[in-house]
């Protein structure tokens, strides 16, 4: 058999037998796959080919579907790669050890080989970053398209219903008008019998009236236009009713498409951050081990290694401090939020400001502080960072940057990632088919993420420029049963003061 490539660029077994080793985790097989490498290549110290023991590990661990999904669909090397060969990806999750980079810095064609591999581990890492931050792009593009799709369906299937509703009432006054002059004609005419008949039993709609008019032939004789006009609007009610049934069947279709954009969009950009964090937790390492193997000068490999250490801690110490800031603005605004309750009274409704995390009443609070520059359906398009939007589903709150947001109810986190025009954006559902919305948080402003329970006036995130906008604000929504609404109102009618 020809032997087939290996990460390095040199030859080695085919993925048959390398599965066949994984598979049967046999000691017998393992040495027959070095010698088969060390016959086709020379040994291992020569060329820097073989599998190391590090490498024969990962290979008699079981495939995972984790690891499996870290090779596919990425623009690197998917799972259809492998049936030619193990590529670079292949040994992603398996990164050198500074021993490694020392025994090969000691040989010239190791080091060499070495080089190629850590090249081959960054720009695999970059690239997996790359690839999943553009796709979580997408499925957020389309996940906002889909819905704005859904709302305007929701918008037709109302209109719809509303123009039925009228026409229905107007077919039944036009009715009742006839019913009027039916008893005036039958008074004056004496045929009590059929004005007994007309008026006996109960006609609730427009259709039970006409259907009994219809047979009092002198009545409809005399009043041609006004039966015609009633039985005209109660046909028009009627068709309207049908679209308007079509149209909700439409609008529930598109509500569940928008629901799956959305949960496809936050499991890319949860992918996204894991390659993220798995490049973060890992370039600094092969780069300062890239620049050992190529380094000249009388710098040791201790030197590097410490190097990365130093950085590391500075690192954890950095997101100790931003932890502990958050922790204590949440319990600073849990407690005046604690302390606005005490002493809430109902909302002003006026626009001049008010506090963020500030309670009103039904357990709901303030979700930011400043004064609404922009109130819900008052705009048009508005673009900003590359990205445009039309008409206005929110409020915004103009504050400044990295001001604080808090939860406005409790509720659970069903959605924390960029989306398209909203830019960072979070999603808080509180039950009972109400949901709100955060958009335009800062970059790197996130404190709570997907899956989290919040409680009311809960630090939740900071107030950025993210997405379709012109200056720090948030823009704040209210999605009832899918369906943006007013939040002004909503809030008020909760003793927020907007």
């Amino acid at each position: 058999m020809p032997p087939e490539r290996w990460a390095s660029g040199v030859n080695v077994v085919s993925v048959t037998d390398v599965v066949s080793v994984t598979d049967a985790a046999d000691p017998k097989a393992d040495t027959e796959l070095r010698a088969f490498v060390m016959d086709e290549a020379g040994s291992p110290e020569d060329c820097g080919c073989a599998p190391t023991e590090r490498e024969l590990r990962s290979l008699r661990s079981p495939l995972s579907r984790r690891t499996a999904l870290g090779l596919g669909g990425l623009g690197i090397l998917g799972l259809s790669a492998l049936g030619a060969g193990l590529g670079s990806a292949a040994f992603a999750a398996d990164y050198p050890s500074w021993d490694d980079v020392q025994r090969a810095k000691n040989n010239e064609s190791a080091k060499a080989a070495e080089v190629t591999r850590i090249e081959g581990l960054i720009a695999d890492l970059q690239a997996d970053v790359a690839a999943k931050q553009a796709e979580a792009e997408r499925l957020a593009g389309e996940y906002a398209a889909a819905q704005e799709a859904y709302e305007t369906a929701a918008a037709d299937a109302a209109s719809l219903q509303d123009q039925a509703n009228a026409e229905d009432a107007r077919a039944k006054e036009t009715a009742e008008k006839l019913g009027r002059l039916a008893a005036q004609q039958y008074r004056t005419g004496g045929d009590d019998a059929a004005l007994e008949l007309f008026f006996s039993g109960s006609a609730a709609t427009a259709d039970d009236l006409l259907a009994k008019l219809g047979t009092m032939d002198r009545l409809v004789a005399a009043n041609q236009g006004v039966y015609a006009d009633a039985v005209g609007a109660r046909d028009n009610a009627t068709n309207l009713s049908k679209q308007a049934q079509v149209a909700r069947d439409e609008r529930d279709r598109l509500q569940q498409v928008a629901e799956q954009k959305m949960v496809a969009a936050q499991d890319a950009a949860v992918a996204a951050q894991a390659a993220l964090d798995t490049q973060t937790a890992n370039l600094d390492t092969l780069q300062a081990q890239l620049a050992a193997l190529k380094d000249t000068t009388a710098k040791t490999i201790a030197d590097y290694q410490t190097g990365v250490e130093v950085r590391r801690r500075e690192e954890e110490a950095r997101k100790a401090a931003a932890a502990a800031a958050a922790k204590a603005a949440a319990e600073a605004a849990a407690k005046a939020a604690a302390e606005a309750a005490a002493n809430a009274g109902s909302g002003s409704g006026s626009s001049s400001g008010g506090t963020g995390g500030q309670a009103g009443s039904s357990g709901w609070v303030r979700p930011a502080s400043g004064y609404i520059s922009s109130w819900f359906g008052n705009r048009g398009t508005i673009c900003g960072n590359g990205y445009c939007t039309t008409g206005h589903r929110g409020i915004d709150f103009a504050t400044s940057c990295w001001s604080p947001i808090y939860a406005a109810a409790a509720g659970t986190v069903v959605f924390a990632a960029y989306a398209d025009s909203w830019g960072n954006y979070i999603k808080v559902d509180h039950g009972g088919g109400i949901v709100t919305g955060y958009a335009h948080i800062a970059t790197g402003g996130y404190v709570v993420g997907y899956g989290q329970w919040v409680n009311a006036g809960q630090l939740i995130a900071y107030v950025g420029n993210t997405g379709a906008s012109s200056g720090c604000h948030l823009h704040f929504e209210v999605y009832s049963g899918g369906v943006r609404i007013d939040p002004a109102p909503f809030l008020r009618a909760r003793g927020i003061s907007v």
